[in-house]
């Protein structure tokens, strides 16, 4: 008692000084659900904290200079060897500064479990559909996180002039020779002069310290900002709502627990670094322009990209004493911003193909609820693992002792056919458990007995859901058959006794391209959908259920069939 009275009194001076608690008590009050995969965002957000501590505390050595210098240091196998100054103190920072090595490993590997956790947590909220309205803003906003940590990600681990981080430098320069007109201007711009320059690392530096993370920092408070205002998602259950949210408050519950859980993934992070190496900047050595290291990998967050650059083909279109490198343009420039930007409008498109209406959505989607939406993800995914796999075709090759032309050939043809095939077996499995959903509700759960009934015939005993089991098969939003056009799902339209539907025209008769892709757009997200079974339905079929209990009852005993309940 007494340290909650000292506590007491802490909190009352403050807020006779400050009224803080007023303003802040509607905040302290907030509910949050209590779901395993809400903490994925919680991942990505206490790995940013713990980079910036990291980062921190290597700014204290860190020299961002290509200036070169012999190398003096502890590690004797450099001895003697031109380095630059950022190379010299990375290596000094790993071998001379006490807790240096440990701080780099877990700034790392923090890094790595950022653009993991932002990934993830991107995917639960596409194939739950939380990024519905009123959700789009916030969904543009961490599509620009993901976007930002890839580039944080690649301008760090160029920092330390080392031959691997050189390498990605020499590739990205490659890239901005290729963009017509203003590629050479652009390289020249950047790396102050022809490549490697000499500006490149304090310029990288500079924005890797204080431009990015200022975004990062200024994305993230405005989409955690944007949770708090608006009205957190929920899975369905009983007595959740589109209007109410079941959970625990932010004080005392709710903060604990996160509180505790940044300490874990701050021990987990760190449990990591200690035991598992990455990017031992002093095997690859200082950077030499004239070198690559045999099997060099970028982190995993720019692997598509590479992927992309080993599978493009050789093409060059030449016209006017020009040369245009599509080989490295498409795959290398105009990949990421197009894959970013399909992100960008795929909430937008979703509302406009299935004619959403001016309700939120603040209940989750099961992905078998949404078997167009999950397909399509699975589908992007499937391009996007493909690429990933490309980008590390030479280990493949080696470690597996295949060739690495058949790999390349291989990764090319599953490029375009593995999605498609991905999508609509993910799509049929979807419809699969609609229906296997459907039947649960209406027959009940098979209990795999089996009873010989009077006449001599077997039939299978079922035991009907629970209350609790049966609401997450019921309560599916109806918004994927209430916004449907009526020629997709079957639904019959009001229409006016000369033919024509209430909107003046079927869309079958329209001619304006407009309507017919948006037609084709609702068959696609509306066709084979398994409605939830409504409570007539569900009505006759547990008649029927007491039909079969009774003729149970009637062969166990052999006496007459029991009177079915009003």
């Amino acid at each position: 008692m007494g340290v909650k009275q000292e506590l007491g009194g802490v909190a009352g001076w403050l807020d006779d000084r400050t009224g803080i608690a007023k303003p802040s008590g509607p905040l302290l009050r907030k509910v949050f659900p209590d779901h395993w995969s809400f903490m994925l965002g919680e991942v990505a957000l206490y790995s940013l904290i713990v980079l910036l501590i990291t980062g921190t505390f290597l700014t204290f050595w860190f020299v961002p200079s290509s200036g070169q210098v012999i190398y003096g240091g502890s590690y004797i196998p450099l001895r003697g060897i031109p380095v630059s100054e950022a190379y010299r103190s990375t290596v000094d920072i790993s071998f001379d500064v006490r807790g240096g090595l440990l701080i780099r490993q877990l700034h790392h590997w923090a890094a790595l479990v950022f653009t993991v956790a932002i990934a993830v947590h991107m995917m639960r909220v596409f194939f739950t559909g939380a990024f519905r309205k009123p959700r789009e803003l916030n969904w543009m906003l961490g599509s620009c996180l993901s976007l930002l940590a890839i580039v944080e990600g690649f301008a760090g681990y160029s920092l330390p002039d080392d031959l691997l981080s050189g390498t990605g430098l020499r590739i990205a320069d490659g890239l901005m020779l290729s963009i017509p007109v203003i590629g050479s201007w652009l390289s020249f711009a950047v790396f102050g002069g022809p490549f490697p320059g000499n500006d490149i690392i304090p310029r990288l530096y500079a924005v890797h310290i204080l431009l990015l993370p200022a975004l990062l920092v200024g994305l993230a408070l405005a989409h955690v900002l944007l949770v708090f205002i608006q009205k957190h998602t929920q899975f369905p259950g009983p007595g959740r709502t589109n209007r109410n949210v079941v959970g625990f408050p932010l004080m005392p519950v709710y903060l604990a627990k996160a509180g505790g859980f940044f300490f874990i993934v701050f021990g987990v992070t760190a449990l990591i670094a200690g035991l598992v190496t990455i990017n031992p900047v002093w095997m690859f050595g200082p950077y030499d322009p004239t070198a690559a290291s045999a099997g060099s990998q970028p982190d995993w967050y720019m692997g598509f990209a590479e992927g992309a650059l080993r599978l493009m083909l050789p093409w060059e279109i030449h016209a006017f004493g020009r040369t245009l490198s599509l080989n490295v343009l498409v795959p290398g420039v105009l990949l990421i911003p197009a894959m970013y930007g399909a992100a960008l409008a795929y909430p937008f498109l979703e509302r406009w193909a299935t004619r959403a209406g001016p309700q939120e959505h603040h209940l989750l989607d099961r992905p078998r609820d949404a078997p167009t939406r999950t397909s399509i993800g699975a589908g992007a995914l499937t391009f996007y693992i493909c690429l990933f796999l490309a980008g590390g075709n030479d280990i493949i090759a080696v470690k597996l002792h295949l060739s690495i032309e058949a790999i390349t050939m291989t990764l090319r043809v599953l490029l375009f056919v593995a999605p498609f095939t991905v999508a609509w077996v993910t799509r049929r499995i979807c419809l699969s458990l609609q229906r296997r959903d459907h039947a649960l509700v209406t027959h009940g759960r098979e209990t795999g007995m089996l009873v010989r009934t009077a006449g001599g015939g077997f039939i299978e005993r079922h035991e009907a859901l629970s209350p609790y089991a049966q609401w997450p098969l019921v309560s599916r939003a109806q918004q994927h058959t209430d916004n449907a056009p009526p020629h997709a799902v079957g639904i019959s339209e009001p229409s006016h006794p000369n033919g024509a539907s209430a909107h003046g025209q079927t869309p079958e008769d329209s001619t304006h391209w407009r309507d017919r892709l948006k037609a084709a757009a609702g068959r696609l997200y509306f066709s084979d959908q398994i409605a939830p079974p409504t409570p007539e339905g569900q009505h006759l079929a547990h008649e029927a259920v007491r039909e079969d209990q009774a003729a149970l009852h009637d062969a166990r005993v052999g006496g007459p069939t029991l009177p079915r309940e009003p």
